[in-house]
């Protein structure tokens, strides 16, 4: 197989740009260039908040799960966690397993 990359120039003044107006690091500035965000969408990358996120409900059966999960805990049923073995499998199952147990709920977790 002979497959050739292709690397994107970086438009040097916006990168140089960003690293002076949001005093972040060259290849940051580099990489958050070359994505073409304006001013407005590089500010709400660096700095998220909850009202950045996407609505959980937006994902098909959302309120199905919910109430399933809502049901298992009423009954006392076993709650079991299955997520990826990779970066944001692992991230996501711990995640939701510290927020189980810090409501008192008690959950395994097991990765594919």
């Amino acid at each position: 197989m002979n497959k050739k990359w292709t690397i994107k120039e970086v438009d040097k003044a916006r990168a140089d740009e960003l690293q002076t107006k949001f005093n972040i690091k060259s290849l940051a500035a580099k990489i958050i260039a070359e994505k073409g965000l304006s001013d407005d969408e590089v500010q709400r990358f660096l700095n998220p908040t909850r009202k950045n996120f996407y609505d959980p409900f937006l994902m098909p059966d959302m309120d199905k799960a919910i109430d399933r999960i809502i049901q298992a805990i009423d009954n006392n049923e076993k709650i079991v966690i299955y997520g990826d073995y990779d970066a944001d499998g692992i991230t996501s199952t711990t995640i939701l397993k510290r927020f189980m147990r810090d409501r008192g709920i008690e959950v395994r977790n097991i990765y594919s």
